[in-house]
């Protein structure tokens, strides 16, 4: 899904911001998310499933257990998004590190609930639906908008990383209730979650479904499908999987990851045309 919202693009007079000119005193803000493009979807997948192999990787290399690995990830996702708040406009590399930590992490709550609280996949499911709800709420109430295109001032890119945050626990927590209590298996699984991105694309294209929710809708969907793929890949045979292992599947996905990020970091195909005049530093 690659469409934009139906609010209209910044000008280039407006050097890349979205919104309105900035008041004097007040620093301009550049939109800090990338454009939607294909690129777009096939990184979040893509760190979907390292969110997936990575976290059980952690888990079993480290020997720190579940709990320390989750506490130890969501400082170095604080500190990420410490440096992406900081900075004034989207910057590939940032971004899609923080994205793919917040999908380890995300993956860790959940897993926490599940595995180390007993919560059933149906409760952690219903919680994290809501805690998203809540927050689309209270986003929309205070700013007017859920655009991602609108991501232009602090408390605008809190509530975004907010969302995505609780989007990953809540696409784990749906994937392994799909998959693993309804055993339907990490394939069908994989196929029954593409199936229905598939169908919001239609929807949006074909049925004029508006743009905002259908991007939300996608992409919480991208978390179990990508999860889904990630299980697939490095899960025993006997157990459903190929058996590559999350090593080489974490690193396999880590690798297509960092090439495109430094090839959007070159080309800035993911920048929307008014911001491909040089941002600010930052």
């Amino acid at each position: 899904m690659t469409s934009k919202t139906s609010q209209t693009s910044p000008s280039p007079a407006a050097h890349g911001r979205t919104g309105a000119t900035a008041a004097p005193g007040h620093r301009p803000h550049w939109n800090k998310v990338p454009e939607v493009t294909a690129y777009f979807w096939i990184i979040k997948v893509l760190c979907t499933t390292v969110g997936e192999t990575a976290a059980d990787l952690l888990n079993e290399k480290l020997g720190l257990g579940l709990t320390g690995v989750s506490l130890l990830m969501s400082v170095l996702l604080a500190g990420v998004l410490v440096v992406q708040f900081r900075t004034t406009a989207y910057r590939a590399g940032v971004y899609w590190l923080a994205v793919a930590l917040i999908s380890v992490v995300g993956t860790l709550i959940s897993d926490n609930l599940t595995d180390n609280m007993g919560v059933p996949l149906e409760t952690s499911t219903a919680v994290f639906a809501v805690a998203l709800a809540v927050t689309f709420l209270v986003w929309y109430r205070r700013e007017g908008t859920l655009s991602i295109h609108s991501v232009d001032t602090v408390s605008r890119e809190a509530y975004y990383w907010l969302a995505v945050l609780f989007t990953f626990a809540l696409g784990t927590a749906a994937g392994d209730l799909v998959a693993e209590r309804m055993a339907l298996g990490y394939r069908v699984s994989g196929l029954l979650f593409g199936l229905a991105i598939a169908a919001v694309a239609v929807a949006h294209r074909a049925l004029g479904l508006n743009a905002v929710p259908s991007f939300w809708i996608a992409y919480i969907l991208t978390r179990p499908l990508g999860a889904s793929i990630g299980d697939y890949l490095s899960q025993p045979t006997g157990d459903g999987g190929l058996g590559f292992g999350t090593v080489v599947t974490s690193a396999l996905f880590l690798t297509v990851i960092l090439g495109l990020v430094v090839h959007l970091s070159v080309t800035r195909r993911d920048i929307a045309d008014a911001d491909r005049l040089t941002p600010p530093a930052g």
